[in-house]
């Protein structure tokens, strides 16, 4: 597994990553449990940094690209500085839920990165976009990331606003950092919640003991509050409504598991799936609501739970009977 003779020089990374892989990740390859724990880094992408030696497992630099994760492992990923990124649109299917001369609503797939990073140029929400609407979107957040003002993560799915200009960009950030933005989650979480709401606020940082994931800290974080109420149980499972009222990395993910109920599918945070048939954590973005940037009116816009969300449901349900 080791080969020193092609380790990286620490000096020459421009970012160092270290992490301690969690108990339900053994097993897994672990080219395939980076993959998914960063969203900016592709299942390829990894694979070339181990040819590189630029992944060191245990300490020692790994170049075998099949090697499966085990619980407990330290891995180091030294990034090397990044390849400027040319990018280009690509004629990649979009559901547009709505769209005006100041904002667009998409309703996102699971699977789908919303902007490319070092790793993961093509493919991604910013790629449609820029092939859908060229220059017609704002520049804020610069050329990686035009006409974005909030994401999700790469295997949620669901609703997402997009700023035509610049304008637009700054009113919908204003309301995300007054928290008038409207958010509401659709989650399959594990194991029973006797209660039927509640609310989490706890603040959210970098866990200490495994810089894959985020935790609910002591200090350091930053304040996040989450609301939840039960819509259906399922014994070893419940559906909850899951409403941001913050928006801090991993929140839902990381409340849900802090108060012990994970998210279904979640490998990094919660168990595995079991005979769930859950594929990815089952967190869909359903309802998204905000102020127009141009009349003020608000606008609340739905989308339904795709296709795996509601097999998963519907075997949950047959499991009752």
């Amino acid at each position: 597994m080791a080969d020193k003779t092609v380790k990286a020089d620490q000096n020459e990374a421009a970012e160092i990553l270290e992490c301690t892989i969690p108990p339900q990740m053994e097993g897994i390859r672990l080219d395939k449990v980076l993959s998914e724990s960063y969203d900016g880094l592709s299942r390829s992408y990894i694979q070339k940094l181990f040819e590189r030696g630029c992944i060191e497992v245990g300490g020692e630099v790994c170049t075998e690209k099949k090697i499966s994760a085990a619980s407990g492992q330290t891995v180091r990923i030294l990034l090397p500085e990044p390849e400027r990124l040319n990018v280009e649109g690509e004629d990649i299917p979009l559901d547009i839920v709505y769209e005006d001369e100041a904002v667009l609503v998409v309703n996102k797939p699971a699977g789908m990165v919303v902007h490319p990073a070092p790793g993961n140029p093509s493919g991604t929400l910013v790629n449609a976009l820029l092939y859908r609407y060229g220059e017609e979107l704002s520049s804020i957040n610069g050329v990686l990331r035009p006409g974005i003002v909030h994401r999700i993560d790469k295997d949620t799915s669901g609703l997402l606003m997009v700023a035509r200009d610049d304008q637009a960009h700054e009113s919908l950030s204003r309301q995300l950092a007054e928290h008038t933005i409207t958010r509401r989650y659709r989650a399959i979480v594990c194991d029973n919640i006797k209660e039927d709401s509640g609310t989490i606020d706890r603040p959210i940082g970098r866990d200490p003991r495994n810089r894959l994931r985020n935790a609910v800290v002591a200090s350091g974080g930053k304040r996040a509050v989450t609301h939840y109420r039960v819509l259906e149980r399922f014994g070893r499972y419940t559906l909850v409504e899951a409403v941001l009222e913050t928006g801090r990395t991993h929140q839902i993910r990381v409340h849900m598991a802090y108060i012990h109920h994970p998210l279904l599918g979640d490998s990094l945070y919660g168990p595995p799936a079991g005979s769930t048939g859950a594929r990815r954590q089952m967190l869909h973005a359903g309802i998204l609501g905000f102020e127009h940037p141009r009349t003020g009116a608000y606008m609340e816009f739905e989308a339904p739970l795709p296709e795996d969300f509601e097999t998963v449901l519907g075997k949950l349900r047959r499991m009752q009977r």
